[in-house]
């Protein structure tokens, strides 16, 4: 092994914790403990009482949820794949993205919709497969009804969406809604549009019943959609979010243009602009970080290339330090690094 990259390699993880900011913790964090549920709501930290409350008394829930999380950050990662900023998450950090969120930015705006989305998916996905005590098929679905192509009866399991809404709310929203400024209300408007969101995708499903398929008969239920749909229209709203600063009672939105449209319940808001993920954020990584023990020589051929020199001396919001997001995105470990 080359003995400086050697040296940088044994006290990086110590670097690593020093450079890394504190931020508040969420609920996020679940996906990381693992474990029982008891392990799981007594190891989370920055649940509020309420959330630790509902994780103990639901523990079924909590595992859906905490499985649930994989499958929302794969889906922000797939939607900001060709973006600077690619919703990478940080197993380390109790806050899964870092300070990148302490921006009321729109890339906020999304993942605050898009984890609340997930919860729900996850939880109406549980309650169907019968992996949830206090939830099943959705009851309401009974007895006969009509659509456009005659009547149907109602069989087979229907997504209880209406309980994935209900128990997303109680628990994602809980620590919203303790808090009274303008960041609170921002995270509870997006989480809002991001469970709309999935309950715009339902769709009906039908079997037919008859002579050779005639379809005389027909059993109908309601089923979720694939996950992507909610992602992609999702992703348009992103791409749509509207700006807006409180009203002067504190108490709403208003648009901070007034050539903006008024956000409706299915829009996304945020206060701030963007950063540039292209400038190393200096609040983030101080001058004295790993970044300068990096240099092109050190780097081996694989390495150079757009994806991860080309951001060689900048590190996003929220990364530790470049060195860090360089390996982050590697898909196997160089041999000079082992």
């Amino acid at each position: 092994m080359n003995a400086p990259l050697g040296g940088i390699w044994l006290w990086l993880p110590l670097l690593l914790t020093w450079l890394t900011p504190e931020v508040n913790s969420s609920w996020w964090y679940m996906r990381a403990t693992g474990g029982s549920s008891r392990v799981m709501c007594d190891n989370v930290p920055g649940l509020v009482s309420s959330q630790r409350q509902l994780c103990h008394r639901h523990p079924d829930v909590m595992r859906a949820i905490s499985q649930g999380v994989a499958e929302w950050t794969a889906e922000c990662q797939h939607q900001f794949r060709q973006h600077r900023w690619n919703c990478n998450t940080l197993d380390r950090d109790h806050s899964l993205f870092g300070r990148v969120l302490l921006r009321s930015s729109r890339e906020s705006a999304f993942v605050y919709a898009i984890s609340s989305a997930g919860v729900v998916f996850a939880i109406t996905r549980a309650c169907s497969q019968g992996e949830v005590k206090s939830c099943s098929c959705d009851p309401k679905k009974m007895g006969s009804a009509k659509d456009s192509k005659g009547i149907f009866d109602w069989g087979g399991c229907s997504d209880n969406i209406d309980y994935g809404i209900k128990f997303a709310r109680a628990f994602v929203d809980a620590k919203e809604r303790k808090g009274k400024d303008a960041r609170a209300l921002m995270n509870l408007h997006n989480n809002r549009a991001g469970r709309k969101a999935v309950k715009q995708f339902l769709k009906q499903e039908c079997k037919c019943h008859g002579v050779s398929g005639s379809c005389t008969l027909r059993t109908c239920w309601l089923a979720m959609a694939d996950f992507r749909k909610t992602g992609d229209y999702l992703w348009r709203k992103y791409n749509g979010a509207i700006q807006v600063v409180m009203n002067q009672d504190g108490t709403g939105f208003t648009v901070a243009n007034e050539r903006f449209k008024k956000p409706t319940k299915n829009d996304l808001v945020y206060f701030e602009n963007s950063p540039d993920y292209c400038i190393r954020d200096r609040e983030a990584v101080p001058a004295s970080s790993c970044c300068l023990f990096i240099t092109q020589d050190l780097l081996p051929a694989t390495l150079i290339h757009t994806h991860t020199l080309g951001r060689k001396w900048h590190s996003e919001k929220g990364m530790g330090c470049c060195f860090y997001f360089i390996f982050s995105h590697l898909q196997a470990m160089p041999s000079w690094a082992s």
